[in-house]
């Protein structure tokens, strides 16, 4: 772990969470506070900027994929109304592209799921010039690669061949990686 002192929460401890996943989000709420922030929680895209336009918060960490749309949609109103947020993007689907356009839309960092409270931490208060220490359990090359196809998968509502099709593998490879179990 970094023993380099990270900086201050502050004076202002607000901080949004925006996910879907309930379960994970009331978790996280209550870590966050025992970290010393305080936690307002959204389940959506809608309640997510209704927040970040009434009372916009010095630290968010939002999903990227939600129900009702995309997670950067809450980024971009953050940014407008708050410029000095430090903002972490968390999602399931680790990809380079959109951590591009996480960053360049005003993320302070970005997450791959499964961060711990520890992690996204880190990445709130890291100081401007220096990168958060690597998270202490990545997933596997096999786990990233199994989320990737469950994600295109899941995109293609679950037909095997438009999936094989655009992953550009064989119908049969696919059904195997599929009726196989996760990774860790």
């Amino acid at each position: 772990m970094n023993d380099r002192p990270a900086r201050d929460i502050g004076p202002d401890a607000s901080l949004l969470l925006v996910d879907d996943d309930e379960p994970f989000l009331r978790r996280l709420a209550r870590a966050m506070e025992k970290r010393g922030f305080e936690p307002e929680m959204a389940g959506s895209v809608a309640a997510g900027k209704a927040i970040a336009t009434a009372r916009p918060p010095a630290y968010a960490v939002v999903d990227l994929r939600l129900e009702d749309g995309n997670g950067l949609d809450v980024v971009e109103v953050l940014r407008e109304r708050r410029p000095d947020a430090r903002i972490v993007v968390l999602t399931g689907y680790g990809a380079i592209a959109t951590a591009v356009a996480a960053v360049k839309i005003g993320a302070t960092d970005y997450l791959s799921k499964p961060a711990d409270a520890n992690d996204i931490t880190a990445a709130l208060l890291a100081s401007e010039d220096e990168l958060p220490p690597p998270p202490e359990n990545p997933m596997s090359a096999d786990r990233v690669r199994w989320e990737h196809i469950q994600r295109v998968y899941e995109l293609c509502d679950r037909n095997v061949s438009e999936t094989a099709r655009r992953l550009n593998m064989h119908r049969r490879t696919l059904q195997r990686i599929l009726a196989k179990r996760s990774p860790r």
